[in-house]
């Protein structure tokens, strides 16, 4: 059996996503979850066979088989993984499904702009902190 059942991808310079991220580690007594930050120095997007972009896009998740996973089924398998499978179970009824995925649809197009991360050129996708720094030197 793996080490964990999920790893999720995250942002850490999202201040909401933050907050969510932080919840589910402290939820996480029994070690499910792997955390990773994709803004992090030395993440690599590559290494994983995906983009920061694609990343920065959606929500994604690893399951341990390998499988990827991404938006709303991402957050159902974090709290199954955290003992809150009476909650996933709502989240899969008819009506709640379609209207939690539209909602995390219209956030993961709008979270720079609703986290203060614009500015007036718009709201690009920041580069990796590996890119940022050689464009600061």
């Amino acid at each position: 059996m793996s080490e964990y059942e999920i790893e999720v991808f995250f942002d850490s310079e999202c201040p909401l996503c933050m907050r969510e991220i932080r919840m589910l580690q402290k939820l996480d007594r029994k070690q499910r979850i792997r955390f990773t930050d994709i803004a992090a120095p030395g993440f690599d997007a590559e290494a994983l066979g995906t983009t920061y972009e694609a990343l920065m896009d959606k929500i994604h998740g690893r399951l341990s088989s390998g499988e990827w996973i991404t938006g709303v089924e991402v957050f159902r398998r974090l709290y199954g993984a955290v003992g809150l499978k009476p909650v996933v179970a709502l989240t899969r009824l008819p009506g709640v499904r379609q209207g939690l995925d539209f909602a995390y649809e219209r956030f993961a197009k709008n979270r720079l702009k609703w986290t203060g991360r614009c500015d007036a050129a718009g709201c690009a996708i920041p580069p990796p902190q590996n890119e940022q720094r050689s464009l600061e030197a």
